[in-house]
């Protein structure tokens, strides 16, 4: 019997052993060489990934829209796709996880990107393209550096930074930019507006109140003023 247990023990370790020398990073600092496909966007790139094309979201970042279905293409969105595009193409790119899930919603990666070990995100926000966001614990290794990162452009006014109500908490405000005030108009995104509609990998429509338990953690597509408003675009509300 002990040499039966002894036998199954040594059978388990061995088999840890092969999961650890897996391409499993969770909770590492390991990158990860990968080939780009191609750019989507200032905050999105396709990769081949273990034999598929993975596309990519770009942690703890936002950038304007290039596509949008409702927001169509914002101020900054052409020019961040093109900076993105530049830094990918300038050397060798990898990727790194952090500790959470590696997939969103929408059947996106999640990860850091490095080119030639400089780190992508960085240099987007240094650049007045990008805004610190979607920062949804655990995955919030660079943060902190992130956001270092964010204040060297606001400080300087350039990109995003350069009409102070361009960008803002929920996304990018067209209507602001270019205002020489620095005010949106009173017809822009209103702060009551706080209904998240979110669009799952099912696509299935569903809004979130700020009041229910999943609210933070949601990654909104659409913010609505009213529920009724929300329902007249096809979403429907957690409970149904």
């Amino acid at each position: 019997m002990n040499r039966f247990i002894g036998l199954l023990t040594a059978l388990l370790l061995l088999t840890g052993c092969g999961l650890q020398d897996s391409t499993d990073t969770t909770g590492t600092t390991d990158r990860i060489d990968v080939e780009v496909t191609s750019v989507i966007d200032g905050d999105t790139i396709k990769i081949m990934y273990e034999g598929k094309e993975e596309t990519v979201r770009y942690l703890l970042i936002d950038t304007p829209e290039t596509n949008h279905p409702r927001l169509g293409k914002q101020p900054l969105g052409s020019e961040a796709t093109a900076e993105n595009k530049r830094l990918i193409e300038s050397g060798d790119v990898s990727i790194e996880f952090d500790v959470g899930g590696r997939f969103d919603d929408y059947g996106r990666m999640l990860a850091y990107i490095y080119v030639d070990g400089e780190s992508v995100q960085e240099q987007m926000l240094e650049a007045g393209f990008a805004r610190v966001a979607y920062v949804y614990p655990p995955n919030t290794r660079y943060v902190e550096e992130f956001e270092e990162a964010e204040q060297i452009a606001q400080e300087a006014g350039i990109g995003i930074w350069e009409f102070e109500d361009y960008s803002t908490e929920r996304g990018f405000d067209a209507d602001a930019y270019g205002n020489v005030s620095g005010h949106s108009p009173q017809n822009s995104n209103d702060s009551k507006c706080r209904i998240k509609g979110n669009i799952n990998r099912s696509g299935d429509k569903i809004y979130h109140m700020p009041d229910e338990g999943s609210y933070e953690q949601t990654n909104p597509e659409e913010w609505f003023c009213t529920e009724q408003e929300a329902r007249d675009a096809g979403f429907r509300s957690t409970g149904s």
